[in-house]
């Protein structure tokens, strides 16, 4: 049985969800103490959960210490089944990171004309968690070129407190995941600017989009003010996105209580710029959320800004499940480049 330090680096809830995915990928066993030991409010909350339960159920695994407030977990995995799965982390806690934690078992377990339909509820646009958005437009079109076909449909939006948000899954896996290089960027050939409202005053998307239009100069064509009303609370969001010959990256901005609309749009603009001002490919979420997969592919390689904490914890856990050489160089003092071999 791997054993897993929960409090290793970054300390939070994606070394839980990476033991998760690749427990069952491996169908190797694993325990992990002091859960999320690096957070303010450490253990369990609801959907870490959701996500354990999730893990368990398509794995058909037995595990011990699923409570709320745990700070260890064993974790023992069966075989993963393709199927119809409803999974609701019934809070605001985040959707999309419950699909983080089982979708690598499902990109390359069984044939391809065997599927997964999940239908997830929760929240699809929160703060320290990828956007439904992020998933659609930057992460899911770069698993179809690993030789895996996704789809992704954004029924109703699910904004912090409130949540209550639905997405539909369908996965359809690959024997095998091919290895792609994703060291240059290429050409920019679009970039779109989409500020929503949920169930608030129009005028603070149009504000936010002024931002953008002050600060990167972008032409009103390329922007969209909406407001949404399939949401069960109110919410605000931002996105900015960037398409290149190779890639599209996707920066986002969350409103908040008391936070001018102004400052919410300066999110996304720095990170945008940040991303426009170095010559790689990917930013620092979409590397976060390319390693593992690119591991399970067992090769390939791309080029991404200085990496965070979060992912070289994650580098780190993956060699602990995986026989696989990652390595992270710097090339310049904006440019990192990872490879999986």
């Amino acid at each position: 049985m791997i054993s897993i330090d929960g409090s290793f680096g970054e300390g939070g809830g994606q070394i839980l969800r990476t033991s998760l995915g690749l427990s069952l990928v491996t169908c190797q066993p694993f325990r992990i103490e002091k859960i999320r030991a690096g957070r303010r409010n450490p253990g369990l909350l609801r959907q870490h959960l959701t996500a354990v339960k999730a893990a368990a159920k398509i794995g058909q695994a037995e595990v011990a210490g699923a409570n709320i407030g745990s700070t260890q977990l064993t974790f023992t995995p069966g075989c993963v089944a393709h199927g119809d799965y409803q999974f609701a982390v019934g809070t605001a806690g985040s959707a999309t990171l419950v699909l983080q934690t089982i979708l690598p078992a499902l990109l390359i377990s069984g044939d391809r004309d065997q599927q997964t339909r999940l239908t997830l509820e929760g929240g699809t646009h929160n703060p320290f968690a990828p956007p439904f958005d992020f998933l659609a437009r930057a992460f899911l079109p770069l698993l179809e070129r690993l030789g895996v076909h996704v789809e992704a449909r954004l029924e109703r939006y699910g904004f912090y407190p409130a949540g209550g948000g639905h997405i539909e899954i369908t996965i359809k896996p690959a024997k095998r995941l091919e290895p792609i290089e994703l060291n240059e960027r290429g050409k920019i050939l679009n970039r779109r600017a989409s500020a929503l409202v949920a169930h608030l005053p129009r005028s603070i998307a149009e504000r936010e989009l002024g931002v953008v239009h002050r600060k990167l100069s972008w032409p009103q064509k390329w922007m969209k003010a909406e407001s949404v009303t399939n949401s069960p609370g109110p919410g605000n969001v931002i996105t900015l996105e960037i398409e290149s010959e190779n890639v599209t990256e996707v920066f986002t901005g969350f409103g908040e209580r008391g936070v001018a609309a102004e400052a919410v749009a300066d999110q996304a603009v720095i990170a945008a710029r940040r991303y426009l001002a170095s010559d790689v490919a990917t930013g620092e979420y979409l590397a976060d959320q390319l390693l593992l997969p690119m591991a399970l592919a067992r090769g390939g390689s791309f080029t991404t800004l200085p990496p965070s904490r979060h992912t070289t914890t994650n580098i780190e856990i993956i060699r602990q499940f995986l026989d696989v050489e990652i390595r992270a160089g710097q090339m310049t003092n904006r440019s990192w480049k990872i490879e999986v071999k």
